[in-house]
This record gives structure tokens, sequence and C-alpha cells, in this order.
């Protein structure tokens, strides 16, 4: 990307921004919220993520515009006695022991066990309470089957047994998406606007970043709405990577620090039980530079062979299907021009996560150091133009329901060539995956022009697909035999 490009400015003003406001109202209306409530709510500071923060926000305090002194106190004092805070959990404990029931607001998750001469175990784990085996109804487990895969949030209501503790109630976070109404609400926007909602949705304030740059936080979507996209995004530290999967949905799961282990991403063999790459819809693995990793070996194998065809298996033990996208974050070294460092991007990756093999199988590389380093300028504030944008649930739901809308696929198939008289096959796939994916965030409603298609869909595509195959061309002279730069036909 060419320094013009990079530096173009944000195709609205100020003045156009604050204008959509009315419209976002008006086109999604339930389904929308201003911004800036969710900020001075401080609801994110007692450890949950904005999707939740929000649905709090519409539940105690429906409404519209800045959140004023009354609502605020009255979510706070709703968080005081809903919310645990790390030191709650004895007393939280104390109380069902003393035989109140108690509700609160966390992440609900259970299984069945299954022991040989018993009958069935149902139990929910609780993680913020450190509870791992509350007794749950089967009604429960029935109505919300995803308390099965990868657990839900919401208000539980426990109470006390004579052998322990139970799950009395269960009040769901809930989004309800109708996919053909998203497709209609995007008619009634322009491009640049519909782009400036997506980023606001996001949290961000799409004046305080260039077009190219509103593009690279866009790409950040891919792996919600294109089954096994996999991404890798390289970037200094605090310039927000973490920041657009730790908010946009239960159903992407942010791995930051600890043991990663096979057993944890593919299959535990002692028990069958699956792991995350086989119950969410996206895999982050943040700060891979700290994160310890039991048998490296295992582990890249095993992703390589997940990533090539999307087959989960360990040891040939147990084997499944999966669609779910596996991204990776990792900080890099920059010069005081604030450019890469190292010329081998991926050098100061873990040694095993530089093997050809596996970055070949990896769609795409973030160039995240184009991006400024976050801080409250770059969020929706008092100051903001546009502080109307989507509420989170509902927009994570709508993107990973894109997953199953497979016309960007054929769109991208008919019209992305890769030109050159050997193209590389994967070079090729992987640009028309990213070219869908990017049809499917800003075109939703297949509705958009050739010259739209090449600029918004494939010329990023080509630029983020050429990233992977710049380490790949430097790491091994075998992809030599290709032609270095990746073109379109």
């Amino acid at each position: 990307m060419n320094a013009e490009a990079l530096n173009a400015p944000s195709p609205l003003d100020w003045q156009a921004l604050h204008d959509l406001n009315g419209k976002v109202a008006g086109v999604f209306k339930s389904l929308a919220i201003d911004k800036r409530r969710l900020p001075a709510s401080q609801l994110t500071k007692r450890g949950i993520p904005a999707y939740v923060a929000e649905w709090v926000l519409e539940s105690v305090v429906p409404g519209r515009g800045e959140l004023g002194t009354e609502e605020a106190t009255k979510v706070r004092d709703w968080a005081a006695r809903v919310i645990p805070g790390p030191g709650e959990q004895n007393i939280i404990k104390h109380r069902l022991a003393q035989g109140q029931t108690v509700k609160v607001l966390t992440p609900l998750q259970a299984e069945v066990r299954l022991k040989k001469g018993k009958e069935p175990e149902r139990v929910a784990q609780l993680s913020l309470l450190g509870i791992g085996d509350a007794y749950i109804a089967d009604a429960l487990l029935e109505d919300y089957p995803d308390l099965l895969r990868h657990g839900m949030w919401g208000v539980v209501e426990l109470g006390s047994l004579k052998d322990g503790v139970a799950v009395l109630s269960f009040k769901p976070m809930q989004a309800s998406v109708n996919l053909k109404l998203y497709k209609e609400a995007r008619r009634q926007f322009t491009l640049h606007e519909w782009r400036a909602l997506l980023l606001t949705s996001l949290g961000f304030d799409p004046e305080a970043f260039t077009e190219w740059q509103q593009t690279l936080l866009l790409c950040r979507l891919l792996p919600l709405v294109q089954k096994n996209m996999h991404l890798m995004e390289l970037a200094p530290k605090g310039t927000g990577k973490s920041f657009t999967f730790e908010n946009i949905s239960p159903k992407v799961r942010l791995i930051s620090g600890g043991n990663i282990s096979p057993a944890v991403l593919f299959v535990n063999n002692a028990n069958g039980a699956w792991g995350l790459l086989a119950r969410f819809s996206v895999v982050v693995l943040d700060e891979v530079q700290t994160a310890r990793f039991e048998k490296p070996e295992e582990i890249v194998g095993g992703l390589k062979g997940y990533l090539a065809n999307g087959k989960l298996t360990r040891g040939g033990l147990h084997e499944t299907a999966s669609d779910c996208g596996f991204v990776i974050l990792a900080n890099i070294s920059l010069d005081d021009q604030q450019r890469p460092l190292r010329e081998l991007l991926v050098e100061e990756l873990p040694d095993f996560l530089q093997e050809t093999a596996f970055l070949d199988r990896i769609r795409a590389m973030l160039p995240g150091w184009q991006l400024p380093k976050l801080s409250s300028k770059l969020l929706v504030g008092p100051d903001s133009a546009l502080t109307m944008g989507l509420k989170s649930d509902f927009f994570g739901d709508a993107l990973i329901a894109l997953r199953d809308d497979l016309e960007a696929e054929s769109y991208a198939a008919r019209n992305v060539h890769l030109a050159g008289d050997k193209p590389y096959r994967r070079n090729e796939e992987s640009v028309r995956a990213i070219a869908a994916g990017l049809m499917k965030i800003q075109f939703p409603h297949g509705e958009l022009t050739p010259l739209d298609f090449h600029r918004y869909c494939v010329k990023p595509a080509l630029q983020l697909r050429q990233l992977i195959w710049d380490q790949l061309y430097t790491l091994d002279s075998e992809y030599r035999q290709y032609e270095h730069g990746i073109r379109v036909q």
C-alpha cells in the first residue's frame, strides 16, 4: 500500500457522519444503540465484554442518547447486585450455603458426563464463581443447546441442594437475527455510510481513520463471516489487536497467556472432550510470543492438518470437522519510521510457527503496524459525529449468520482468477476467500459493481495474501518457482 493510499482521508466528513445517526436509528430501530452509553456505564470495568454490557444497558435502562446520571447510577446499582466481582466468590458460596438463592450475570457452560453403570450426570460450570459441578435440569439444556457447545452469557439463579448447588433458572442474552432484514437494511446506506456504521458498531470513531485503516479494521471481521478463515495480525503493542475479538460475540474465544495444549485446541484423548476449535466459531491466540505451548510439535502438526482441510483429530483416536476460524495475534518491533524492524516479518514468532507448511495455510496477514495505537480519541466518545451503531450481540450474530450465505463465494469464484503462467493454488484460494469475506462485510445484499468488487474486495485481498507470500518466498526456495507478485487477470 503506497503512502498516498495509506493517508487518504475518510470519505465522510463530520457533518455527514452526524446526519447519519438519524438514518441508523430509523432503519435499525431497537437493534441500534448509542455507543456513548457503554463507556459512561463503566460496565466493562467489571470484566464483562461489550456484547454483554450493551445487553445489560438495554435491559436495565433502555433509551436513546448519552447515559444520564440517574441511569448510570441505576446501572451501577444493578451491576453491584448481579455481576460478581473478583473477590466475591466466597461471599456468594456462603450465601448459597445458608440456603439463599442468588442471581448473577455470568457465563454458563454445561456438559454431560457418562459413567459406565451409572446414570448420566449433567453439570454446569460457572467459571466466574469457581463452581464446576452445579446441577442443571434437562429442560434448560433442551431449551438452550448452546450451553453444551460453547456456553452462554445470562442471568443465572442459583440455589442449594443437599448435595451441592443447582441452576434454578437461566435468562440468556438473546439477539434475533433476520438475515433478510439485515440485507434489506444495507440497501438504505451508501457504501461509505455502511462502512462507518460497521466501525461505529465495533466502538471505533470512523472519522479518526483513513480509508485504508478503516479497511484493515473491517478485515478483522473476516473470520466471523467466512468459514475456516485463518488470519495473522502483526503489530506493535497497544494497537488494539484483540479489542474487536474480545467484544464482538460469545462465539469468539480469545486465549491470552496461559498454557496452550493439544487437548485445549483439538481434543482431550483421555475423556473425548472436544477442544476450542470444535466448539467456537473463531479461536484467537493473543500475545503468542508469551504463550506457553505444551508439545509445540504436536500443536503445529495438528494445526497444519486442520488449517488445510478443516478436520480435527489427535493421534487418530477422535475425528470431527469444524469451520472455526483461527487467528494469531503477535507483537513485532518497529523502527523510528513505524515500519517493521525486520524484513522477515514472522522472525519474532516462536520458531515452530515460522514453518512454511504452517504459514502457507494462513490465508492472510494484517499489517497492524499501519494502524495507530489505540486511545480514547479513536473510540466513540462525546465528541464523535456518528454515535449510533448496531448492538454488539446482534451485530456479532449477524456476521456469523453470513457464513452460510454462499453467494459471495460464487461471485468470487467467477470473478477472481490469478494472472501468470503458473499461479499458485493456495494463493488463488486465499484471495478468493478474502475477497468473498470483504464482499459479505461491505455488500451483504450482493449489489455491487465490478469496480467496487475490485477496489474494496479484491485489491485488499491481494495485499493481505501478498504479505504471507512474501514470508514464504523469503523462507523457502521451493516457492520461488512461482511469480513473486500476486496479480489478478
